[in-house]
């Protein structure tokens, strides 16, 4: 199934829900549609530190870590 296909799926399952099932969604596609994870620029040194030793971890094992392909 295209995205293309399934976003008109789920189009039309929205178009037939009453309208209390609509504000119980809401809460639910606002989560889904923010990004999974975000970039930040101003890291305290001990953030930059656990980034680094989470890097050199996987360096050491890579198959210890699940790739964000298979989550999706």
């Amino acid at each position: 199934m295209t995205t293309a296909v399934l976003r008109k799926e789920l189009k039309n399952y929205i178009e037939a829900m009453p309208e209390r099932s609509l504000y119980a969604l809401k809460p639910l596609l606002s989560v889904l549609s923010q990004p999974l994870y975000t970039i930040e620029t101003d890291l305290t040194p001990d953030e930059i530190a656990m980034i680094d030793e989470g890097m050199e971890e996987y360096r050491k094992n890579p198959s210890s870590f699940v790739p964000l392909e298979s989550i999706k």
